[in-house]
């Protein structure tokens, strides 16, 4: 075969595509196999699962926050606490632990060998708060389980992925870089995925854990604040509303003394003198003693 007849085979082959990758995920998992195919699933369900769990697991917080908020606002300005009740949310947090006061307050005289009313109190509201700290734990599990495993998920796609690779190569025969590097490095493409779906579930896992506490924060405060509400017979409450609620009586015995005093203005000259006037008001020069006209 002449070099003119080699050139001409070479024009006459096709050319490949533009664009056209023989690597990538989808031939990766045919290499894989169905190993391959469970593992990407598996992954995948982790990673919905991971969203899922953080938007849902976000807005239940925010919603607690914002009765949270409502509470510090209007709550404990309420004559009792039946009215008080009536002012949160049905389904609230907030509202299921004011409801469990009030259960256990009812139920306190009902008991055959009664106990000390505040130890029956504190456990119903430790009770109720353990009940909200357990419902915000939910799915953080999944979180934990995600970050921690995906990762070897991933890596055990590739060493299935790789294996399948190098056989097909000693199969054919072939042990050129151009052969191996490109089914190894689709191979590589499982880990990467482990990868991705472990870093956002780890993320995910953190930032909720620590929205909780403070959340749980909040709530233990405020069940403490109602603990010394309902043992003082409503006489006690949080420091910020009593402060108000005296700052406000402050400034109304203020008003009411300075009205008296504009009603009712003091004679001029039966004021007490001080050092340095006289009876008239005026400054006495000198030695600055009161001066006193006694004709």
């Amino acid at each position: 075969m002449t070099f003119v007849s080699l050139m001409a085979a070479a024009a006459a082959a096709p050319a490949p595509a533009a664009g056209d990758n023989p690597y990538g995920l989808l031939q990766a998992l045919q290499e894989g196999g169905v190993i391959s195919w469970t593992v990407f699933l598996i992954l995948v369900t982790m990673s919905v699962g991971t969203f899922y769990i953080l938007f849902t697991k976000f807005f239940e917080q925010q919603k607690i926050i914002s009765q949270g908020n409502k509470v510090r606002a209007s709550f404990w300005n309420s004559p009792n606490l039946r009215d008080a009740a009536g002012k949160l949310d049905q389904k609230s947090a907030y509202r299921a632990i004011v409801d469990d006061t009030l259960t256990a307050q009812d139920q306190h005289g009902k008991l055959t060998n009664p106990i000390d009313q505040h130890d029956w109190m504190a456990n119903s509201l430790a009770r109720s708060q353990g009940g909200i700290g357990a419902r915000l734990g939910e799915g953080l599990a999944f979180l934990a389980t995600v970050g921690s495993t995906a990762p070897f998920i991933g890596l055990f796609g590739t060493v299935v992925g790789i294996y399948r690779a190098l056989i097909k190569i000693g199969a054919s025969g072939q042990a050129s870089i151009s052969t191996v590097a490109g089914p190894v490095g689709e191979a590589l493409i499982m880990t990467a995925l482990g990868l991705v779906v472990a870093v956002p579930a780890v993320l995910a896992y953190n930032w909720l854990i620590r929205r909780n506490k403070s959340i749980m924060e909040d709530l233990a405060a405020f069940t403490n604040d109602l603990h010394g509400y309902v043992m003082s017979e409503g006489k006690v409450k949080p420091a910020a509303v009593a402060a108000g609620t005296a700052n406000a009586g402050s400034a109304s015995v203020a008003r009411g003394a300075q009205t008296r005093s504009g009603a009712a203005p003091t004679p001029a000259g039966s004021q007490p003198l001080t050092t340095g006037q006289t009876s008239t008001g005026q400054q006495a020069g000198g030695t600055g003693t009161t001066t006193v006209d006694r004709r």
